[in-house]
């Protein structure tokens, strides 16, 4: 496994995030240390639960506070979620100042660009942060080119229409 390489998986295809747990999983099997910091995932999904299970060796966390998706808050929800955000942002910084894991997963976080949470300032500022061992998984659907300009590994997983998807029409 190459050390200290950051990685992206994007798309509108489902997976991204099973792509990165999987990856997670090998590191973890080689004897590296691995945090999960999700974003955007709204209602408890049943990924989640099954990974605490993988505890110490993959750590979960997760600073959103409540079930919805963000798109259905209150402006005012938005504004506590917003700040609960920059919290798990600002714990995946000092994740990778201290060294404190080999692999850095953050999950939907180009989710969080998207949305207009953070800014394409913030994400290179954390890749900034990672020493050359650790290495660092983005996930999201959409990728512009100046985050793609800061990933060493791209993959893009999109959907594609079968002949199943023709046949319930």
């Amino acid at each position: 496994m190459d050390k200290g390489l950051v990685q992206i998986y994007c798309g509108d295809g489902r997976g991204k995030t099973m792509a990165a747990l999987g990856h997670s999983l090998q590191a973890a099997c080689g004897g590296k240390s691995v945090v999960i910091i999700q974003f955007l995932k709204g209602k408890s999904t049943c990924e989640s639960e099954f990974i605490k299970r993988l505890e110490p060796e993959i750590k979960l966390f997760r600073f959103e506070k409540t079930k919805k998706f963000f798109e259905e808050l209150s402006e005012e929800e938005k504004q506590e979620e917003t700040m609960n955000i920059k919290n798990g942002l600002n714990f995946a910084k000092k994740v990778l100042l201290t060294g404190e894991c080999s692999v850095l997963v953050l999950d939907e976080v180009l989710g969080l660009l998207d949305m207009g949470i953070i800014t394409k300032e913030e994400i290179e500022s954390l890749v900034h942060a990672k020493d050359s061992e650790t290495e660092l998984i983005l996930t999201g659907r959409h990728l512009s080119d100046d985050i793609k300009g800061l990933a060493d590994s791209v993959s893009r997983i999109v959907s594609v229409e079968t002949d199943v998807d023709n046949k319930n029409e």
